[in-house]
C-alpha cells in the first residue's frame, strides 16, 4: 500500500477503457491520468487503497514513443481522453482491448478479431455537438464541461466537432453579450440559455441549431437567425427546445421552430434520412457506412430473408438491410425514434420493413408466439447489451445467422457466451473506431448456428 500524498516512480505499462494509464510500483497498481504507456512517471498519490493506488501526473521521467503532439489546447476537457496517444497505437489498444475482454468475459478462444478499423482523418468526424453556456464573472463561457465537474471550458474550436460549429459559437457568444441574455444556473435553476445543439449534414452540409431554454423565448431572436443566415453556409433551421426541468438531461420534448421546418436531411451511403432535434443519428457518419456495410457483409442476405432488427433507433440498419431483404422488422423502445424509422422508409421508398414500438424483451418474444420469425437477426443494444429474453427468443427461434453491433465489447462478450452455451458461434468480431481519441470502440460480430 502506498502513502497518500507521497511522490513515487511509476512505469506506465498499460491504458485503461476511460483512458487512465495504468501503473506499475513494485508491482503494485498505480492509475495515472495522463500517464502513456511504455513511460516513466513522477506521480503524487492522492487515493490509496488496498489493492490499488491513484496518483496525480507531476513529471514525465521518460517519454512514450507514442506519445504526439497535441492538435488542441483544451486538456482539462473531458472529450478527448487519448488525444496525445499516437493514433495508428490507439488502434492497436482498442483491437487488444476487444480481443482481451472476449477471452476473459465470453471464455471464448477461437473468435477471430480483425485489425479496428480506423479512420484517415480522425479530426473534425463529428456531426452532433451539444455546449453548455454559463456565465463566470459576466464572461460568456461556452465549450464542454471540465473533467469530473460542471465547469464550463470555454472554447473557440474544438477539433472533432465540424468546423462549422467555431463561427457558429462566435455568432451566438456575440449576439449573448450584445443583448444581454441570461444565462441558466443550475444551482438556482434561473437564468434562459442553458445550451447550444448543433447537427449537420456531412453530405449536405445543412445544419441545424438548437438553443435549449428555460423559458419559451429568447429576446431578438430575430436578429440571431440573421446572422446565421448571412454567416453560416447550409444553415437550414433554427429550434428553440424547452427544457425547463431542474435536471441534467439535456434536451426537453417541446421544440418550437424559429427558422426552417425544423428538420435537416443526410445520407448514409445512398439512403437519405431526415434529423429532427430529437432524432438519434451515428455521430460519425464516415465510421457509421463502414460499420453498417461490415453487419450487411456479415448478413449477407438475399431476396428470400426476413429479417428482425432488433433495437432499432431511426431505422438506420432497417433501411440497409430492407434493400437487400425480403422483409426487415424493426424494434424499438423510443415512440419518436419509430415515427422518424417510418418517415425515412417513406423517403427511401423502402415498403418491406415493419416497424414495432416497445421494449424489445417484451416486443419479440410476442412477436415470435404470433408466428413471426426470421432467419436472419440484427441487435444493436445499448451499453448494457440484450435483455436475456430477447436472446433466449432468438435461440428459439432458430435464425441462420446473429448479427450483433455492440459499442461495449464488455456486454458483447457477455452475451456472446450465453449464445455459445445455446448453439451460436461467434467466428469473428470487427471493431471499428467511431470514437478516435477516446477508448471507446464499437465492434460487429458475426455469429452463426451451430450444424
Amino acid at each position: 500500500m502506498l502513502e497518500k500524498d507521497k511522490e513515487y516512480i511509476v512505469d506506465i505499462v498499460d491504458i485503461g477503457d476511460k483512458g487512465v494509464g495504468i501503473g506499475k510500483y513494485n508491482g503494485f497498481t498505480v492509475f495515472v491520468e495522463g500517464g502513456l504507456i511504455d513511460e516513466k512517471v513522477k506521480v503524487k498519490i492522492n487515493k490509496s487503497k488496498k489493492n490499488y493506488a491513484v496518483g496525480d501526473l507531476i513529471e514525465i521521467i521518460e517519454k512514450s514513443k507514442f506519445r504526439t503532439e497535441r492538435k488542441c489546447d483544451l486538456k482539462e476537457c473531458g472529450g478527448c481522453q487519448v488525444q496525445e496517444l499516437d493514433y495508428k497505437k490507439q488502434l492497436e489498444l482498442k483491437t487488444n482491448e476487444v480481443k482481451q475482454v472476449i477471452n476473459r468475459i465470453g471464455k471464448l478462444e477461437n473468435v477471430v478479431v480483425y485489425d479496428t478499423i480506423g479512420m484517415d482523418n480522425p479530426y473534425r468526424y463529428r456531426n452532433k455537438a451539444q455546449f453548455p453556456i454559463k456565465k463566470d464573472e459576466n464572461r460568456v463561457n461556452i465549450g464542454f464541461y471540465k473533467k469530473k465537474s460542471h465547469e464550463v471550458i470555454d472554447t473557440q474550436k474544438c477539433i472533432i466537432q465540424d468546423d462549422v460549429n467555431d463561427k457558429i459559437i462566435e455568432i451566438l457568444r456575440k449576439y449573448i453579450q450584445k443583448n444581454n441574455i441570461s444565462v441558466y444556473d443550475e444551482i438556482s435553476h434561473t437564468g434562459v440559455l442553458r445550451h447550444l445543439v448543433t447537427k449537420v449534414g456531412f453530405k449536405t452540409r445543412e445544419v441545424m441549431i438548437v438553443l435549449v431554454i428555460n423559458g419559451q423565448n429568447l429576446y431578438n431572436i430575430d436578429s440571431l437567425v440573421e446572422d446565421f443566415k448571412s454567416e453560416i453556409e447550409g444553415f437550414k433551421t433554427l429550434v428553440l427546445n424547452i427544457n425547463t426541468k431542474k435536471t441534467n438531461v439535456i434536451l426537453g420534448l417541446e421544440n418550437k421552430v424559429i427558422y426552417g421546418n425544423g428538420k435537416i436531411n443526410d445520407y448514409i451511403d445512398d439512403l437519405i434520412f431526415e434529423i429532427s432535434p430529437l432524432s438519434f443519428f451515428q455521430v460519425n457518419p464516415v465510421q457509421t457506412e463502414v460499420l453498417y456495410n461490415k453487419a450487411l457483409e456479415y448478413a449477407n442476405l438475399s431476396k428470400n430473408d426476413t429479417v428482425f432488427d432488433i433495437y432499432c433507433g431511426i431505422g438506420t440498419i432497417s433501411l440497409f438491410l430492407a434493400r437487400k431483404a425480403s422483409k426487415v422488422y424493426g424494434i424499438e423502445i423510443i415512440e419518436d425514434a419509430i415515427k422518424d424509422a417510418k418517415i425515412n422508409a417513406s423517403i427511401n421508398k423502402l415498403e418491406n420493413v415493419d416497424f414495432y414500438v416497445g421494449k424489445a424483451e417484451e416486443v419479440v418474444p410476442n412477436m415470435y408466439k404470433e408466428g413471426k420469425k426470421a432467419n436472419v437477426v440484427v441487435v444493436d443494444p445499448p451499453r448494457k447489451g440484450c435483455d436475456e429474453k430477447v436472446l433466449d427468443t432468438i435461440v428459439s427461434m432458430k435464425p441462420e445467422k446473429v448479427v450483433y453491433v455492440s459499442c461495449n465489447p464488455s456486454t458483447l462478450a457477455r452475451d456472446l457466451a450465453y449464445l455459445d452455451e445455446r448453439g451460436y458461434i461467434c467466428e469473428e468480431i470487427q471493431p471499428v473506431d467511431m470514437f478516435p481519441h477516446t477508448m471507446h470502440v464499437e465492434c460487429v460480430a458475426k455469429i452463426v448456428k451451430k450444424l
